[in-house]
């Protein structure tokens, strides 16, 4: 495990790509993610938070992937991209991403954080799972410090942009014309 304060685009979209576990801030919460295509690290991360079926977001690489990729009935909500919005919606494909990113269904959770992660993911060209650090369940995570050893020992590059004084993202279900506010 690193914990870096650097960012260093070139070397985490090396470590995106690898499949390397990756706990990094937002512009919300911290979160933990890695290559949504791999279907063993999305495994790993389901094994550390202990999140058996609940699905996982991900991080969309670019606004052009998420309209060629879903079905979005309305395109006003993407144009608030990117911002602290998690859209779910439903996929036009089959295996777009790892099965474990969400088992039970074919809608995802999709964002594009106004961060500098987004510009990582989007150099990467892959999808990458955006959770909460947090065990199912618990508190989300805001600070480095507060991270369960559990996690923090389980992960390959831990970024340290220091304490978050943000909430989580706004849930909206855009799979219908008119969206649905699932956690605020």
């Amino acid at each position: 495990m690193l914990i870096t304060k650097e960012w260093k685009e070139k070397d985490i979209v090396k470590s995106i790509l690898r499949g390397d576990i990756i706990i990094f801030p937002t512009d919300t919460i911290y979160g933990i993610g890695c290559n949504a295509l791999i279907d063993s690290s999305v495994k790993k991360i389901r094994e550390i938070k202990e999140r058996e079926e609940k699905p996982f977001s991900i991080i969309a690489p670019s606004k052009r992937w998420i309209t060629y990729n879903f079905i979005i009935k309305n395109r006003n909500y993407i144009k608030k991209l990117p911002g602290p919005y998690t859209f779910i919606l439903e996929a036009k494909h089959k295996n777009l991403v790892s099965k474990y990113v969400n088992p039970s269904s074919n809608s995802l959770g999709i964002r594009i954080p106004d961060h500098k992660i987004a510009k990582a993911v989007a150099k990467s060209k892959v999808p990458f799972v955006a959770t909460s650090v947090n065990l199912s369940g618990k508190p989300h995570i805001t600070e480095i410090p507060q991270i369960p050893k559990k996690i923090a020992l389980n992960t390959d590059l831990i970024l340290d942009q220091g304490p978050l004084k943000n909430k989580p993202s706004i849930i909206l279900d855009l799979r219908n014309k008119i969206a649905k506010i699932i956690k605020r």
